[in-house]
């Protein structure tokens, strides 16, 4: 092969890397909490149409998934319900990278039940009844003052932030195990419908999914959640929605998590059903 041939392929195959690289700097890969992703999303839609330098995509998985994604490169941003583990943080950190937490939104968890449950005069429990209910302990809405009727108890998968935070509170631990529950579902949109298809349910989900559409939502303690309840911290489950990043973000993905605590960006989690920062 000739000389000048030899360079004009290696010219194009550094060229072709180059773009490559270009490429991906131009996308922003988001993935993680289906808590968080409908934010996520929306403001993704606006920030891709208000400038041309990025386009993000946005993907779900579950809060485990989303830091996992990030801390092996597969994502730039990781959506997440919860706080960062401590077993992530010494399987991924290193003395001079380390996971940045950003809050991006206030939210909560609620727990929902079916309409005849609710109707029947089940509209508040205890943390100590709902550890009960997804121990196995309590299998029967009568015992609470409901029909009588067993308990269709409806939980989170493995992965799941919101799982994580349910569990850390109501059971006492993150790893806790529930044996009442007897179905365990991917999403808060699966947790609403079979809520709202049965009679007999219960479950736990966003607290932006319970405000979009007719969901039967009962107070925890007394106390429901509401806007003030969650940012002051009087309802037992709020909690702080986050976008994580391993080392400090790139251009792209800085660029979108300022659009996203912006003005404008802290609207659109307001406007669907999400408590801004």
């Amino acid at each position: 092969m000739r000389a000048e041939s030899k360079l004009l392929i290696l010219l194009l195959v550094f060229f072709l890397a180059e773009a490559q690289s270009v490429a991906r700097e131009m996308t922003v890969v988001v993935s993680g909490s289906s808590t968080v992703m409908p934010m996520a999303e929306l403001a993704a839609e606006e920030f891709n149409m208000m400038q041309d330098n990025y386009t993000v995509n946005v993907k779900s998985g579950g809060s485990g998934v989303g830091i996992v994604d990030v801390a092996e490169g597969r994502s730039d941003i990781a959506m997440s319900s919860r706080e960062i583990k401590l077993e992530e943080r010494q399987r991924y950190e290193t003395p001079s990278v380390r996971f940045i937490e950003q809050p991006v939104g206030f939210d909560a968890i609620c727990l929902v039940v079916s309409p005849d449950v609710y109707d029947c005069g089940v509209t508040t429990l205890s943390k100590d009844e709902v550890k009960q209910i997804y121990a196995g302990d309590i299998t029967n809405w009568e015992e609470l003052g409901g029909p009588n009727t067993d308990i269709f108890v409806v939980g989170r998968r493995a992965g799941s932030g919101t799982r994580d935070t349910f569990n850390e509170i109501i059971m006492g631990s993150r790893e806790a195990e529930t044996p009442g529950v007897s179905y365990d579902a991917g999403e808060s949109s699966e947790v609403k419908f079979s809520t709202q298809r049965s009679g007999n349910a219960i479950g736990y989900m966003g607290y932006s999914f319970v405000m979009r559409g007719d969901t039967k939502v009962i107070s925890l303690d007394g106390i429901q959640p509401t806007i003030e309840s969650i940012k002051s911290g009087a309802y037992p489950l709020a909690r702080k929605l986050y976008f994580i990043t391993l080392g400090e973000p790139s251009s792209g993905a800085r660029a979108f998590i300022d659009y996203v605590l912006s003005p404008g960006g802290q609207q659109i989690a307001v406007e669907n059903g999400f408590i801004p920062i």
